[in-house]
């Protein structure tokens, strides 16, 4: 890091994003009873009584039976096995932990004498102490080049990718584009033979052939194994093949030969086929301060990804990258950020009395007053959306044990404040006590989110939450960075992990040898194999109301994972605020670990990113004049900051608002299936579309009313727009659930919806004729009309 940039001016350092009110509502509704004030009993919190004495009244009513919390676990034999079964499990976890930690410094003592030595060992310290990418790619490649890894990237072979399949597709793509190619200088059209008695012309082969190959993981070529194997780089043949499928697309973007519909339908189908790509950041408390050096690591190289989640730490990383442009988080990622995280810094003994008090060690007002900067303000997830273009996303889960886990985004919760969502994710038992979400109203003010119920650390089930992410936004690449200290002890790559080979046998080895490999995985798997035995046993204890089973046995890897590499020393620091010298520290370690995965995440986004290129100019060209006021700014911001996918009922909003600046007369826009369906039970409760102007300052987003002292409604419409809107947020990404996300409204069915909408039911499958059209919206009537009768059955108990 240069020195020059350590005390550099941060932008909006000395701005205050606090509103008051906002804090003042924030405050009102962490500390609302959650029950009724009737029921309502002051000397109990979220986590522990208070200590006072309660007296109890007297009754003559008959006391009921005492029920356990769980009706599974009672019963004569599991109160009588359920301790020493829990004694004996828990003595051979910690004999298996302990052998592990011994295999593990044997492994690195074998490296240490065995591998690392001589010239080998003089270039890993010359790649290690390099400070930008530049210079990093130089000391790698002279690295790979001492090993003999050049000569693995020429030879094309290789088990763990369809090399012949992927040779041919190049070699084929390469003929058909220099073809196509030729016949555009020259003006003359080709036919390249005939399909069912029509003529098929080059142009129409290529874009065959490309719709063919851009798909996940195609052949194999995106197997961490095909970038393990060297410090930069893979095999040619590899690199060969994404060089030509970008020249490709691009011939096929900029052609003339293709109608813009032609078009339109190749990059909306390859757009589904190959995916999205997420930046994921795991929470680990400070160590989550890491995320900073891998964030500017991808920032610098221009890879920073559109989409991306964070949990618990890694949700203030995120939410501070996610409303800041590329220009404003240069100048912000630099030491000087550490003056601005502040949370840690009351002293222990304020500490101790505050835990001793309402069980926890931090205060979720003074928290959210300091989080505000790194949120500037009360901004919500479309508001974040609407100014980066990036899609945060942030995960939580509800205060009971059972409840679905909450993914956060400006398309499932668009207007929820961002600083609650960071609040919430980072509540941990002990340490933050649960808080309300705050979802912003139309007339600016916040009110209390989903009936006013608390939330915490989303970690604690679901620390990278990629089934969501899929059903949301088709992210189906997921680079992970992963700082929690409890999992980046277990984490070994006994044959090499990407950009980083093994060097026993120059990367035809294992690890330690292959019984130091196989001893590390057998004590692995057998621990986790025990700690899963006892959750579905159900014997683990659940000390501040958590199972805390999943902290362990979760998934926490992707695609891509990053590991910055920490010490036991640092765990001192868990819980306290980084110093500029510590930012620092961080930073570069982050930016190192990062650096061997680039070459990876570079070949995944040049594709990615042209082919959402030409679905965004391909769908602007297709839109009507008037209706698409975005379309110069998208393709003047093509490579910036803009959204690349902008929500059709934004665009209708901005174009009502335009309308009566000019002074006209705004146009209705036509309601989705979501807000008709909430109409038609305003409607059968007996409501009417038109209300006071009173009434109307109150509503809320989408409709619905701000939530009073205890997070109720009285109204029973408001209480069917509550779960209408909340059942859009639910998943859970655990085993037990796999098709929960299946319920969630993902980003493409909407624009899709939206989309029909705007243009009067025009759709991208227009060709086939307004049959199908007529067909499909009586099935959705029909459909919607099962739905409602069903909905009215279900909630108000009537058969329909």
């Amino acid at each position: 890091m240069a020195s020059s940039n350590k005390h550099e001016a941060l932008p909006d350092g000395d701005t205050s994003f606090i509103n008051p009110d906002d804090l003042a509502a924030f405050a009102r509704a962490v500390h609302a009873p959650d029950v009724p004030e009737d029921d309502f009993i002051t000397a109990l919190n979220d986590w522990r009584p208070v200590h006072q004495r309660i007296r109890r009244k007297k009754t003559s009513v008959k006391k009921r039976p005492r029920r356990g919390k769980d009706e599974t676990r009672e019963g004569f034999g599991y109160q009588v096995f359920k301790w020493p079964l829990l004694g004996v499990v828990f003595t051979w976890i910690g004999i298996l932990s302990i052998l592990y930690v011994l295999t593990r410094f044997y492994i690195s003592q074998y490296e240490y004498w065995v591998t690392w030595r001589g010239r080998r060992e003089k270039l890993r310290k010359k790649l290690r102490s390099t400070s930008n990418y530049e210079d990093w790619k130089i000391a790698a490649k002279e690295l790979d080049t001492y090993l003999g890894a050049d000569s693995w990237k020429s030879d094309e072979a290789f088990a763990y990718y369809d090399y012949k399949t992927i040779k041919k597709a190049t070699t084929d793509m390469s003929k058909l584009r220099k073809r196509a190619e030729d016949e555009a200088q020259r003006g003359v059209a080709e036919t390249n033979g005939e399909r069912d008695g029509k003529s098929i012309s080059v142009v129409d082969e290529l874009r065959n052939l490309v719709e063919l190959c851009v798909k996940s993981n195609f052949g194999g070529i995106e197997s961490f194994r095909l970038y393990s194997q060297t410090y930069y780089g893979t095999k040619d043949r590899v690199q060969e093949y994404v060089e030509e499928v970008e020249k490709s697309l691009k011939f096929l973007l900029e052609t003339s030969s293709l109608g813009m519909d032609d078009k339109r339908l190749l990059f909306k189908h390859l757009s589904s086929n190959y995916g999205r790509t997420a930046l994921c950041l795991s929470g680990g408390a400070s160590f989550a301060y890491y995320h900073f050096g891998v964030v500017k690591a991808h920032l610098d190289a221009d890879l920073l990804p559109t989409v991306i989640t964070g949990t618990s730490g890694g949700a203030l990383v995120a939410a501070l990258v996610c409303t800041r442009t590329d220009e404003e988080l240069k100048k912000l990622l630099v030491p000087a950020l550490a003056n601005k995280i502040t949370g840690c810094h009351d002293d222990t003994w304020t500490w101790f009395k505050r835990w001793w008090k309402t069980g926890a060690r931090f205060d979720s007002v003074d928290w959210a007053e300091r989080c505000c900067w790194f949120t500037r303000g009360s901004m919500t997830f479309k508001e974040a959306y609407e100014r980066t273009g990036r899609i945060l996303n942030i995960s939580c889960i509800p205060s009971d044990p059972h409840s679905p886990s909450l993914l956060l985004n400006y398309l499932t919760a668009p207007d929820c404040c961002i600083f609650s969502a960071v609040l919430a994710s980072a509540a941990v038992p002990g340490i933050l006590n649960p808080v309300v979400l705050m979802t912003k109203t139309k007339s600016g003010t916040i009110a209390p989110f989903s009936f006013g119920h608390k939330w915490k650390d989303g970690s604690l089930r679901t620390d990278i939450p990629l089934k969501a992410l899929n059903s949301h936004f088709n992210v189906n690449f997921s680079v992970v960075s992963q700082v929690n200290p409890h999992v980046s002890v277990f984490f070994f790559s006994s044959r090499g992990s990407v950009g980083r080979p093994v060097t026993h046998r120059r990367g035809k080895g294992w690890r330690g040898g292959f019984l130091g490999s196989a001893m590390e995985q057998y004590l692995k798997l057998d621990m986790a194999k025990w700690l899963k035995v006892l959750r579905h046993l159900e014997l683990l204890p659940r000390p501040l109301s958590q199972d805390w089973s999943s902290v362990f046995l979760q998934k926490f890897d992707g695609n891509i994972t990053i590991w910055p590499k920490t010490s036991i020393t640092q765990l001192r620091y868990i819980l306290t605020d980084p110093t500029e010298e510590r930012l620092e520290n961080m930073l570069t370690v982050g930016q190192g670990c990062t650096f061997p995965k680039l070459k990876f995440v570079s070949n995944r986004l040049r594709i990615e990113r042209l082919v959402d290129k030409g679905r965004q100019m391909t769908r602007s060209k297709n839109a009507e004049p008037e209706q698409n006021i975005f379309s110069a700014e998208l393709h003047k911001n093509m490579n910036g900051n803009k959204p690349q996918r902008r929500s059709f009922q934004g665009d209708s909003l901005q174009l009502q608002r335009r309308t009566l600046s000019e002074g006209g007369e705004a146009t209705q826009h036509a309601e989705s299936p979501t807000a008709r369906l909430s109409s038609w039970f305003s409607k059968w409760n007996g409501s009417t579309a038109s209300s006071s102007e009173d009434g109307q300052r109150d509503l809320g987003p989408n409709g619905a009313r701000p939530l009073g002292a205890g997070g109720r409604r009285t109204s029973f419409s408001d209480t069917f727009k509550e779960i209408e809107n909340q059942g859009r947020v639910f998943f859970d990404d655990s085993e037990e659930f796999t098709g929960s996300s299946a319920s969630t409204t993902s980003e493409e069915e909407t624009e899709d919806r939206e989309m029909k909408e705007k243009v009067g039911g025009e759709t991208d499958d227009e060709e086939d004729g307004g049959e199908e059209e007529e067909k499909a919206v009586s099935d959705e009537r029909s459909g919607t009309e099962k739905f409602q009768a069903g909905a009215m059955g279900g909630v108000t108990g009537v058969a329909p």
